[in-house]
Parts: structure tokens; C-alpha cells; sequence
């Protein structure tokens, strides 16, 4: 089945609301920024530059199991200096493909040099699911005949 939809719209849909990190916060104050968001991964802002994100895997990966401490590790010394990113325009298979391709959860969608929004494997699966669910009615319409309306 050929998934329908971009990035903006999705965007439009989920919300734009981003909430972001700079690279010399500690790692404390970024997890306690995503608990209270509830969210798994951040932007690292410096200024409107993003310079990487930061995840829920890059904490226990790269501060837990390395023996660091939260409160006094900076952010920037865990994070990937390399971020995929897409437009709004992206198609939201090209993004599933991405995210498999690179090992991806969150991606961070570029407007110019503009960060407008974030968007997650959860955001995607959503998208997924609402749009085979209206085809399925859409099919169960047809069959019994009540289709187009």
C-alpha cells in the first residue's frame, strides 16, 4: 500500500511545538527537559543552529554505561556531531526509509536553514495507521455500496 502525505502535513496535523537543548546544558537538565515534555529526543540548539540531537539512547549509551555523571557532563561531548534531517515537503515513506536507513528515531525537519518541527517513528506508525484505517472504510464503503458518500 502506497502511503499518502508529507511531512507538512503531518506537521500540521501532530503540532510544531519543538522544544530544544543548548550544547553546554548538562545532560540532567536535557532529561529532565524531556521527561517533562515527555519526548525522547531533543534538539541541540546553539542559537537558531542546530548542531545535533540529543536521545534518550545517547543517555544511556554514552553517559550510564560509560561511567559519566549527568549533572556534570555537557551535552555537546555526547551528541552525534551528524544529523539527518528533511523538509516539510518529504514524503513520509521517504522518512521510514531514513530512519531505517541510518538507525534513525527522531528526525529534525529543516525549513532553509530554520529548524520547523520534529518528527518521530511514533509520528510516522500514527500517520501510517490513520491512513490504512480510512482506506479499509473507504474500501468497506465501496463494497457495500455507499461510496463515494
Amino acid at each position: 500500500m502506497h502511503i499518502v502525505g508529507n511531512i507538512d502535513s503531518l506537521l500540521n496535523q501532530k503540532g510544531r511545538n519543538v522544544w530544544s537543548i543548548d550544547p553546554d546544558a548538562t545532560v540532567f537538565e536535557a532529561i529532565q527537559l524531556m521527561a517533562d515534555k515527555n519526548i525522547g529526543a531533543l534538539p541541540v540548539m546553539r542559537g537558531d543552529k542546530l548542531v545535533g540531537i540529543f536521545s534518550e539512547r545517547d543517555y544511556t549509551r554514552k553517559v550510564v554505561l560509560k561511567g559519566k555523571t549527568s549533572k556534570q557532563t555537557p551535552v555537546h561531548e555526547i551528541i552525534s556531531p551528524t544529523v539527518v534531517s528533511v523538509d516539510s515537503g518529504e514524503t513520509i515513506e521517504e522518512c521510514m526509509r531514513l530512519m531505517t536507513e541510518h538507525r534513525v528515531r527522531h528526525l529534525p525537519v529543516i525549513e532553509g536553514a530554520r529548524l520547523v518541527g520534529i518528527i518521530s517513528i511514533g509520528d510516522l506508525v500514527n500517520w501510517i495507521i490513520s491512513a490504512q484505517s480510512v482506506a479499509l472504510t473507504q474500501m468497506q464503503d465501496y463494497i457495500s455500496g455507499k461510496y463515494p458518500g
